[in-house]
């Protein structure tokens, strides 16, 4: 998940554009067949921009972070207008459309990098939250939690690796974790500052997230995702298997 690609078509925008211009109203269609050519993919790349900036956005899943509910080579689709208008490559925001909630699968940038990055919103500006052998705790008050199934033994630490269902906010989903819980699942605690979000991947021991790099401020949301639509990874083909909407 790279940034860069938004600056990209931006400059794009307004390379062809510049030919559009040009060609419409300098020239009245009389100009280099060349400049027709480029100033033709204006259109195009304006209206991918737009819908890409304040619509909605493809990702690529590059890691196993939100295992069960988002698996590697995932493509997903981003709300960009969920929680409110923002320019495009500036990211602030102009027209509030909502706030995130406890639940809600997010993609963001975090404070300690440049690039996206993708979990599940767990605790909000004022929030106390505790982690202890991979139970939740917000605010006191546990995250229902209901065992699936043992999924067997991690062959890296021989750790046994569980399925189960977890309640966050309104919103029930599939978690994975470990019994016993690695470090990062064992013992946390912290208070989630105003204007800030906890973020937590459904793959619990398998997650760098905000219990390592800390909170994520409201500036860096980018949108609520949404949709699967396709998996893909290099050297296969195509696949709709997991395709759907993300709890």
């Amino acid at each position: 998940m790279d940034f860069d690609f938004a600056v990209i078509l931006f400059v794009l925008v307004l390379f062809t554009g510049a030919f559009w211009v040009v060609d419409k109203f300098i020239l009245k269609g009389k100009g280099h067949g060349s400049i027709e050519y480029t100033g033709s993919f204006f259109p195009i790349l304006l209206l991918v921009f737009f819908l890409r900036s304040f619509l909605f956005e493809p990702f690529q899943i590059p890691s196993g972070s939100m295992i069960p509910t988002i698996e590697v080579g995932d493509f997903i689709v981003v709300n960009k207008f969920s929680y409110g208008v923002r320019l495009p490559i500036l990211g602030t925001k102009i027209i509030p459309t909502g706030d995130p909630e406890a639940g809600d699968v997010i993609v963001f940038i975090p404070p300690h990098d440049e690039r996206y990055f993708i979990k599940r919103l767990v605790g909000v500006g004022g929030d106390h939250i505790q982690v202890i052998q991979n139970q939740v705790f917000v605010n006191g008050e546990a995250l229902e939690q209901e065992f699936v199934a043992r999924l067997g033994s991690d062959p890296q630490d021989g750790r046994i690796v569980n399925l189960a269902e977890e309640t966050t906010g309104d919103v029930l989903h599939q978690i994975r974790f470990k019994v016993p819980a690695t470090s990062v699942g064992a013992d946390f605690e912290t208070v989630v500052p105003d204007g800030h979000y906890f973020m937590m991947g459904d793959n619990r021991d398998n997650s760098a997230d905000s219990r390592a790099w800390g909170f994520v401020p409201e500036s860096n949301i980018v949108g609520k995702a949404v949709a699967v639509w396709m998996h893909w990874r290099p050297w296969s083909l195509p696949s709709f298997r997991t395709a759907g909407s993300i709890q």
